[in-house]
């Protein structure tokens, strides 16, 4: 370059170009906005549903997956879930049992009374080590007569000796513990004692699945009544042999070995009550 000359400096901007995102931020923005849309909605039908609708709703996601996924009872509810759960359908962690209030008729104050007793019930069983485990033997049932609460035999863990009415010491403990919450309420107690098929040798001319399942009903009322139950709310205590097999169970399964305790609505009560009048007896006389 001579002198004198003008020096020339050309700057040339540097070309930046961003790095490539790809659509991912796409696929992220279509999940919130779903998951937005889903929350609005449940949130929506919350505000417009009614007070039993909530119940029931809240029972709803109560149960245990593995219940749902037998089509088991909830509850638990169900606890125990008949039917369902593995190679022994009363193991199934939390069944406890469903109550399922989208199908009943009894009044909403009724339900909620003994929905509560239901929880108090597993609250108490739940906090004592000895019987925590009992849990997956029991199994909560609402029905329009009142609450079910069904404690069922398994292989490992019967309820009574094989063939006797002779209550094993854990089953005994059970009892006693559930008696004083059935107390808090003013509902009456029926018993019913249930067996599987298996018959006695001497078939049912002799001793039978009759009498042995009237036996575990009363040697389960004895119980209770040891554990504080008020006799008088006792209206009934009935042996039922092995004509009311648990659904989806076969006849021989030891599910089907049980005691049910139910606790009865006013109504219900009436009924039984009702049953044995004289002005009945006489209409059917007639």
């Amino acid at each position: 370059m001579g002198k004198g000359e003008r020096q020339i400096i050309i700057r040339r901007p540097r070309s930046v170009h961003d790095g490539h995102h790809g659509g991912s931020w796409k696929i992220a923005m279509a999940d919130l906005m779903t998951a937005l849309m889903a929350l609005f909605l449940v949130l929506w039908m919350i505000s417009t549903a009614s007070p039993q609708e909530l119940q029931g709703l809240a029972e709803y996601f109560r149960t245990p997956l593995a219940v749902a996924l037998a089509k088991g009872d909830r509850d638990s509810a169900s606890t125990s879930a008949i039917p369902g759960g593995g190679p022994d359908p009363a193991h199934v962690s939390g069944e406890l049992a469903r109550v399922d209030l989208r199908t009943q008729s009894l009044p909403s104050d009724v339900r909620r009374t003994l929905v509560e007793l239901r929880q108090n019930i597993e609250t108490v069983v739940r906090a004592a080590p000895e019987l925590r485990d009992l849990l997956e033997q029991m199994r909560f049932e609402m029905t329009p007569e009142g609450l079910r609460i069904q404690l069922l035999d398994t292989e490992s863990r019967p309820m009574f000796r094989l063939g006797s009415d002779r209550v094993a010491p854990y089953m005994r403990d059970l009892l006693r513990t559930i008696a004083p919450l059935l107390n808090e309420l003013p509902n009456r107690v029926s018993i019913s004692g249930h067996t599987d098929s298996l018959l006695y040798a001497g078939g049912d001319a002799g001793y039978s699945n009759w009498e042995l399942s009237a036996d575990r009903a009363n040697a389960s009322r004895r119980e209770l009544v040891a554990g504080g139950l008020d006799n008088a709310k006792l209206l009934r205590v009935i042996g039922m042999g092995d004509r009311v097999p648990l659904p989806g169970s076969a006849p021989g399964d030891p599910v089907n070995r049980r005691i049910a305790l139910l606790v009865l609505s006013e109504q219900a009560a009436a009924r039984i009550q009702a049953a044995s009048q004289p002005w009945i007896l006489q209409a059917v006389r007639e």
